[in-house]
């Protein structure tokens, strides 16, 4: 009798693991019902900023936490400008440099993703094992940047060093999740666990960030009053303006069979609930017109 509650626990363990996972053709179909009208912007902007082939890693989050090395708990992958870390300021991002085209600055970052059956070259510095990541990362084989308009109007310009987050690093604790995981070949279909791809297929994240802007802030003490998402008619509550949307997606090539998860807060253990996306838009006000202007006259762009 004394090994029964080991046993139990043994279970509970195993069902816990289980259910952080999905076979991906086990996801059913999405259906989004998506009306557009004819006032709507239908154009598309895509930046090509590489896929961090610099390898511009730290577990820094200037958008949280200001001013404080190691303040996300967690190691941030970064494309686009390439001084962004703790320190940084409106000034430094303007006068950094980026491996995005088009002379777009602008800074997108999300956790790292790891091999959980290795040990990386971080795990004894913060951010890394210290906090309980201890995994290998895993470099993404592709990120693709993508601007689309509003589905019922046009949309107006961001503004310069506007912040913006997807998804909750606490969702565990706040339920606010929005993580969505998917394989390439598969994209219609998605889920908040970690997806087990069919062979030849890449895991893939999107991060689908807020459209509709106050009008005033560029950030707020939330992070996130200043941008909400539309409502589900695609409309932008009232006192809020449409913005260009932005959507991000990152593949990865990980080996058939082997346990990976992204990095998180030690207490959120790891959860792909916890997924989010961080982004500063650095671009010079003609850049951003650029864009603008291409979504509104259904143009496609890059």
């Amino acid at each position: 009798m004394r090994w029964a509650p080991l046993l139990l626990l043994l279970v509970l363990v195993a069902g816990c693991a289980d259910s952080r996972t999905v076979a991906i053709d086990e996801v059913p179909v999405a259906v989004e019902a998506v009306v557009t009208t004819q006032d709507a912007s239908t154009g598309t902007f895509t930046v090509d900023c590489g896929r961090n082939e610099s390898r511009h890693l730290n577990a820094d989050n200037m958008v949280i936490a200001p001013g404080q090395p190691f303040g996300a708990h967690h190691t941030h992958e970064y494309v686009g400008n390439l001084g962004t870390n703790a320190l940084s300021t409106e000034e430094s991002l303007a006068a950094a440099a980026t491996t995005c085209a088009a002379g777009d600055p602008s800074t997108y970052y999300w956790p790292v993703l790891r091999l959980t059956d290795r040990t990386g070259h971080d795990a004894h510095q913060p951010g890394g094992g210290v906090h309980g990541n201890t995994g290998e990362v895993l470099p993404p084989s592709s990120v693709s940047i993508t601007f689309t308009g509003s589905t019922v109007s046009e949309v107006v310009p961001m503004p310069r060093f506007l912040r913006m987050i997807t998804g909750d690093p606490a969702a565990l604790n706040t339920g606010r999740g929005r993580a969505r995981w998917s394989c390439t070949g598969f994209e219609d279909r998605h889920t908040d666990r970690y997806p087990e791809c069919a062979p030849g297929s890449k895991v893939l994240r999107t991060f689908d960030f807020p459209s509709c802007w106050d009008g005033r802030n560029t950030d707020s003490p939330s992070h996130r009053a200043h941008v909400e998402f539309p409502e589900s008619n695609g409309v932008c509550r009232k006192g809020t303006f449409p913005v260009p949307k932005l959507r991000v997606r990152v593949a990865y090539d990980v080996p058939a069979g082997r346990p990976y998860a992204i990095d998180s807060f030690p207490e959120q253990l790891r959860d792909p609930r916890t997924d989010h996306g961080m982004f500063v838009n650095v671009m010079p006000d003609a850049l951003m017109d650029r864009v603008t202007t291409c979504l509104n006259t259904g143009q496609t762009c890059s």
